[in-house]
């Protein structure tokens, strides 16, 4: 399709916009020396060219998307509707406190759900992101090491099936990371641990289910072993689908958690809206969370901010629109629903993995938790069709395809998170096409090679477009 820039047309124009009604005053050393260039286009141009974008997208609404760790589930359009309602639209953050009463009373209302689902005692919902929460409870764990005066506490503990945001995120914060492998069953290698674990240990970033989709069964030992050394536990909440309303991150022995919102409790993810990554923590943490938070008083809802916090990280209170989504969502299913959805998120990725088992070889035999990884490595050296080709193929039966050689520790690995959202009859039609596609690749290989061959942009040149980006468009007027 043309590019916005490519229908521009000099001299056409639309008037979509009011003429501004207030004087214009832009100091003369601060005007653009040129023009500023804007596509010239019609208003029927600019319909088109966005109605043309939305058909190439695909979304959660378009069909499946089993974008493994990711838990791309579908978000209940009341979620979207509460948020919408004008006492949360029509509000300002610098408003006086007892004129947004109720948006105070859904923040307290959602810390509370949500430290009961994790085993937390505290939140801050000023996180925008899973990552920036990750960067802020490392800041929790860094600020509680410091007020102790333990300044030789400058490793973090991160597992070789880590997401790449855990030590990413520890690094930021100043943190040395080191490495801890997996054992045979796709757990964290106890010895290992247990070697790596010492006076100079800050803490562990851990996914349970791990990131190859496992509940680890040692995980008490896991947290104790961090525990005696020292160190605090940190949980990344991306997996938090396949256990919430089940288990809980706290008891589980960790100190802190961040959660997705926008994936465990059905906010938009990705292009949909932004994300909210809420920090949570045990009680001898919260004295350093991010503030303001809200507070209960005798004569209505507060804000108050810790003397000790380790400051901002984001202005006012986060994303708060998602948060109402997602509070929404959690007061919808109720505490019998919650449960229900992690349990169901888990019977399905069992079902798809026990219906390709057979064809595919999955990288941790066995019961999974809400995902399952495959390994195309037997397929590729018979075929030579590797787990990208299978992928790209996938985009031909128009399904999303699943996350792509990640986890690290499995080479040719495909990794599926179905969710609960999927029917039995969606999931029968992609385990279909999943075994349509092994077909091709044992009898017409060669052909993979090229796909897809339906989709709107053929497979692109992935060596020139990451040495040679074409990050602009070049203008072919002054």
């Amino acid at each position: 399709m043309k590019l916005i820039f490519e229908r521009s047309k000099r001299g056409r124009g639309c008037s979509i916009l009011p003429e501004c009604d207030v004087p214009v005053v832009l100091p003369e050393g601060d005007r653009r020396e040129r023009e500023l260039h804007l596509p010239q286009v019609s208003e029927t141009d600019v319909s088109r060219h966005y109605t043309e974008l939305a058909k190439q997208t695909y979304g959660v609404n378009d069909g499946f998307y089993p974008l493994g760790s990711c838990t791309m589930k579908y978000n209940p359009k009341v979620d979207e509707e509460t948020a919408a309602l004008s006492g949360f639209t029509e509000i300002h953050p610098l408003q006086p406190v007892h004129t947004v009463q109720g948006s105070l009373a859904a923040l307290a209302k959602a810390e509370e759900l949500f430290c009961e689902v994790t085993g937390m005692d505290g939140m801050s919902f000023q996180p925008a992101a899973g990552a920036h929460g990750e960067f802020t409870g490392l800041l929790l764990i860094k600020a509680y090491h410091k007020s102790r005066g333990d300044l030789k506490r400058t490793k973090i503990l991160v597992p070789d099936s880590a997401h790449g945001t855990n030590p990413a995120s520890a690094s930021m914060v100043g943190f040395t990371i080191v490495n801890i492998p997996s054992a045979p069953d796709g757990g964290v290698d106890l010895k290992a641990l247990k070697q790596a674990a010492g006076e100079d240990t800050a803490g562990l970033m851990l996914t349970n289910p791990n990131t190859v989709g496992l509940f680890d069964r040692n995980i008490l030992e896991i947290t104790k072993i961090v525990h005696e050394s020292g160190g605090l536990c940190y949980y990344d909440g991306a997996n938090l689908n396949a256990v919430m309303g089940v288990a809980r991150p706290g008891d589980m022995g960790f100190d802190v958690i961040h959660l997705n919102l926008h994936k465990t409790f059905a906010a938009p993810h990705g292009g949909g809206g932004p994300g909210s990554g809420p920090c949570g923590c045990k009680d001898f943490l919260i004295p350093f969370l991010p503030g303001p938070r809200v507070k209960q008083a005798e004569d209505g809802y507060r804000m108050s901010r810790m003397e000790t916090s380790v400051g901002d990280v984001k202005a006012f209170y986060g994303n708060f629109a998602v948060v109402v989504k997602s509070l929404t969502y959690i007061l919808m299913l109720g505490k019998e629903g919650v449960a229900e959805a992690a349990c169901n998120a888990v019977l399905n990725a069992n079902y798809m993995m026990r219906k390709l088992e057979d064809l595919y070889e999955m990288a941790y035999p066995g019961t999974c938790m809400h995902e399952f990884v495959m390994d195309l490595g037997k397929l590729k050296h018979e075929t030579g069709v590797s787990a990208l080709d299978v992928a790209k193929t996938l985009l031909d039966y128009g399904i999303h395809p699943p996350t792509m050689y990640f986890p690290l520790i499995v080479h040719e690995a495909l990794m599926v998170e179905p969710t609960e959202t999927e029917s039995r009859e969606t999931l029968d039609t992609v385990i279909a096409i999943f075994r349509e596609v092994y077909r091709r690749a044992k009898e017409e290989g060669e052909k993979l090679h090229q796909s897809p061959v339906k989709a709107p942009i053929r497979r692109p040149d992935e060596v020139q477009a990451a040495r040679k980006p074409v990050i602009r468009y070049e203008f072919t007027e002054a």
